[in-house]
């Protein structure tokens, strides 16, 4: 089905693979460790092998993300977590994250048009950190964590909270991610979504998850919702 860009009043933003650049980042790291074996690799190419890698983990990493939050245990595990950087038990060396290419001007084009919410599974810290380190903050009107709402995406709750934030009925949003948890939220509440491919997700599969418009990255979107 395409895209009905009349029915859309705000757009609801992931943040891993679809503002920030954290397969780039995981792809490097696997790269760097694979690079010892590039005899024994196809094409003798540690960077194909370890996006090819990212790829495939993509899938039992969101079961493995959503297993507290099914068990009603992600709560209890992100104060755990907060107790250990308190006590000095965890690491608390700033992560510095990279923002895909071309996001501040997208936001900035968007912004006169939408009001805008960040729905993510990632925890309040580090998304606050990845909006802080690039001053995004101030293009959304909410930001909804994996501790916002009751339950995280493939929940619809999230997407629920940034309706109301937002002041829009949840089938008025649109929402834009990576993956197919993405695409499975904003289907569950009605709103239209959008599949990047700058992310962990592939085509064929975010089709299959009923995504409404496929784009290469983010970047493709002001001309698509400001095209009118």
């Amino acid at each position: 089905m395409p895209l009905d860009t009349a029915r859309i009043q705000a757009l609801c933003f992931d943040v891993d693979g679809t503002l920030s650049d954290t397969d780039g980042q995981y792809a490097a790291r696997f790269a760097r460790l694979l690079a010892p074996l590039r005899p024994l690799l196809p094409g003798r190419d540690p960077a194909r092998a370890a996006r090819w890698l990212v790829m495939r983990l993509e899938g039992p990493g969101n079961f493995a993300l959503g297993v507290p939050d099914h068990l009603g245990l992600d709560d209890e595990l992100h104060r755990l977590g907060e107790w250990l950087r308190r006590k000095g038990l965890a690491g608390r060396k700033p992560h510095h994250f990279e923002i895909i290419a071309g996001v501040h001007s997208t936001l900035e084009a968007l912004r006169p048009h939408y009001p805008m919410t960040v729905v993510t599974a990632r925890g309040p810290r580090g998304t606050l950190a990845f909006l802080e380190q690039y001053d995004l903050g101030g293009y959304f009107v909410g930001v909804a964590s994996s501790q916002t709402s009751p339950r995280t995406k493939p929940h619809p709750d999230p997407i629920y909270w940034s309706a109301e934030k937002m002041g829009v009925p949840p089938e008025a949003c649109l929402m834009i991610g990576d993956t197919t948890v993405d695409i499975r939220a904003g289907r569950a509440t009605g709103a239209q979504t959008v599949g990047v491919l700058s992310g962990f997700g592939e085509e064929a599969e975010l089709r299959r998850a009923g995504a409404d418009l496929i784009l290469p990255s983010v970047v493709e979107l002001p001309a698509i919702l400001l095209a009118q």
